[in-house]
C-alpha cells in the first residue's frame, strides 16, 4: 500500500511539475475563433507623439535649391545615419534627439518644441518655417520626418535582453519578442507586461499571448520607448524541470538519494 501510495505521489509530481504546451503556444484558438475564420484586426493605430529621448531622422529636400538645402541636412545625410543606425548607432550620433526639455536643435531653425507631437504636426512645422524663411513656394521643397526605428527593452525570462530597434513603423508585440531573442519554455506567456511611457507617468499593460484573442488588444502593436518584461513559470524557480523528462530525471534522482539516505541509517 505504502509502495502504490509513493508511485501515485511520484506520478502527480511529475504531472505538475512539466510545463504545459497551452502555457508556451502563441496566438492559440479560442472556441469563438474557428479555423479559416477571418479575423478583422484595426492595423491603423492612433498617431504616435513624440516623447524624451527619441531619435529622429530629419532631411530636407528641393531640387532647384541645392545651395541652400547643404545649410539643413545634417553632415553624411539623413539616411546615411538611418543606415548606420542598422550598424552600430549611426543615427545616434547624425539624427536628433528629443532633449530632456522636449526639444529638438535643427541648423538654421534652432530649437524646436517636438514634445507631444505627431511626427506629421512636426514635418509640417518645419516645412512652413522653411517655405516662409529660406524657400519660394515654387522651390518643390519636400521634408520627411521619421522616427530612427522602434526602440524598445526586452527585460525577464527572454532570449536576448537589453535595448531592441526594429526598424519599421509598426510592429506586434509577438514580432518585437521574435526580433529579441523570443521567449523560452521558462517564460510564462500567460501574463506579458508593457511598461509604456504616457505624458502624465508611465502604465502597465498585461496581455496574454496565449491567446489569439489578443490581437483585439490595443497593445498589440508595441511603441516606441516600450518595456517587455516577461516572467518566469513556477517550474523555473522550483527547479523541477520543464519538460516530462526532465521532471521524471530530477524526481527520480531525489528519490533514490532518499532510498540510498534511508538505507544508510537503518544500517547504522
Amino acid at each position: 500500500m505504502n509502495k502504490f501510495l509513493g508511485l501515485i505521489i511520484l506520478l502527480l509530481l511529475l504531472v505538475t511539475s512539466c510545463v504545459p504546451t497551452r502555457k508556451i503556444t502563441y496566438l492559440q484558438e479560442s472556441d469563438a475563433v474557428k479555423n479559416d475564420t477571418l479575423i478583422r484586426i484595426q492595423k491603423v493605430q492612433a498617431p504616435y507623439r513624440l516623447q524624451i529621448n527619441d531619435i529622429l531622422s530629419i532631411q530636407v529636400k528641393a531640387p532647384y535649391d541645392q545651395n541652400v538645402v547643404s545649410m539643413f541636412n545634417v553632415s553624411g545625410g539623413a539616411n546615411a545615419g538611418a543606415q548606420g543606425g542598422q550598424q552600430g548607432g549611426g543615427l545616434y550620433f547624425n539624427g536628433y534627439t528629443v532633449d530632456l526639455h522636449g526639444d529638438i536643435r535643427v541648423p538654421q531653425l534652432g530649437k524646436i518644441k517636438a514634445l507631444g507631437l505627431t511626427l506629421e504636426e512636426l514635418r509640417e512645422y518645419i516645412e512652413k518655417r522653411l517655405l516662409t524663411e529660406y524657400f519660394k513656394d515654387n522651390a518643390d521643397l519636400f521634408v520627411t520626418v521619421r522616427l530612427g526605428g522602434l526602440r524598445y527593452v526586452m527585460t525577464g525570462e527572454v532570449g536576448s535582453k537589453g535595448e531592441q530597434v526594429i526598424f519599421r513603423d509598426q510592429a506586434t508585440i509577438v514580432e518585437a519578442i521574435s526580433n529579441g531573442g523570443g521567449v523560452p519554455i521558462t517564460g510564462d506567456l500567460t501574463n506579458v507586461r508593457i511598461v509604456r511611457q504616457y505624458p502624465e507617468g508611465v502604465k502597465v499593460h498585461h496581455l496574454d499571448l496565449t491567446q489569439l484573442d489578443v490581437i483585439y488588444s490595443p497593445y498589440y502593436y508595441i511603441q516606441p520607448n516600450d518595456m517587455i518584461v516577461v516572467d518566469p513559470l513556477p517550474q523555473k524557480a522550483l527547479g523541477t524541470g520543464t519538460t516530462g523528462l526532465a521532471s521524471f530525471t530530477t524526481i527520480i534522482s531525489v528519490f533514490t538519494t532518499l532510498v540510498t539516505t534511508l538505507l544508510f541509517i537503518t544500517r547504522l
